[in-house]
């Protein structure tokens, strides 16, 4: 019987060709000698490398940052931006105070609400101005020993404190009718002096045409004489001979011609110690209007 040499084909089967079997190693761990190397290479890697915190990294190579620097850097970040915002907020809010500046933060949702205009100031300080072709009037008496009487006529202070013409006594201005124009002021002392002589022939001397308006500031009537009675009367007084110590007083009158009839032209109020605004004297009065225009 034959047998066929390894790695010849036998007739009509493929030849098997057979692996050599791998070469056994030992293990380093096997006891012996083995194990001694693995310990000794580790001990020497451990004297000849650096401490893994000491190693340094190459040049041009980078890494993340701490965590603490990150924040560090965004904190700063958020308060200078915070700043900056404030900063602008406060440029372009106006300064107003605080609460004012919260209410109109609040009000801005609200419904707008329509606030009628404040009114125009008159001629005389009127509540209702004039009607065309008048004249506007108001006489105003003193009060006490601070409010001092006054003239005013077409918005003009004829006799007041701000003109510095106006005392104690009996305070006249005339004004010409045709023009509107003031043509004398004097004042008249009732208390002290011999003043009623000349206020007399101060009254008869206004030229015709003439509208004369009179207040009195504290005593007016002390020292007034019967011939200055008489004047005022012709001038269509009704109460010059009612006149009291310190009684308030204010009196228009018109020389040459008519006044109508709904004119407000003469008011006195006495003094009385129960019913007194100030200590020793009556309130203040006053009566205003509108004088229509003569021919010119």
């Amino acid at each position: 019987m034959r047998v066929a040499s390894p790695g010849v084909r036998r007739e009509g089967k493929p030849a098997r060709i057979r692996r050599a079997a791998p070469e056994r190693r030992e293990s380093p761990c096997r006891p012996g000698h083995g194990y001694a190397a693995v310990a000794g290479m580790a001990w020497a890697r451990r004297r000849l490398l650096p401490a893994r915190g000491d190693q340094r990294r190459p040049s041009g190579e980078t890494g993340g940052a701490a965590p603490g620097t990150l924040k560090a850097v965004f904190f700063i970040f958020a308060s200078l931006c915070a700043w900056y915002s404030g900063y602008l907020l406060a440029e372009l809010i106006p300064d107003l105070p605080l609460s004012s500046a919260v209410y109109s933060i609040r009000s801005i949702g609200e419904r707008p609400v329509l606030k009628a205009p404040a009114p125009k100031r008159q001629k005389c300080d009127h509540w209702t101005p004039c009607p065309p072709n008048t004249y506007a009037y108001r006489l105003l008496s003193g009060g006490g020993r601070d409010k001092y009487a006054k003239i005013c006529f077409e918005d003009e202070v004829l006799i007041g404190e701000k003109t510095g013409n106006v005392a104690r006594g009996i305070n006249i201005a005339i004004v010409n009718y045709v023009t509107g124009k003031v043509t004398a002021t004097q004042y008249f002392d009732m208390y002290e002096g011999d003043n009623s002589g000349p206020m007399t022939n101060f009254i008869q001397s206004a030229p015709s045409k003439s509208l004369l308006f009179m207040v009195t500031h504290d005593d007016g009537s002390s020292r007034l004489k019967e011939d200055a009675k008489r004047a005022i009367e012709a001038l269509g007084s009704k109460e010059i001979r009612n006149m009291r110590f310190r009684s308030s007083w204010v009196f228009l009158a018109a020389k040459g011609f008519e006044l109508p009839a709904g004119i407000q032209r003469e008011k006195v109020n006495h003094s009385d110690n129960v019913k007194n605004r100030y200590s020793g004297w009556p309130a203040e009065i006053q009566v205003e209007g509108c004088i229509p225009k003569g021919p010119s």
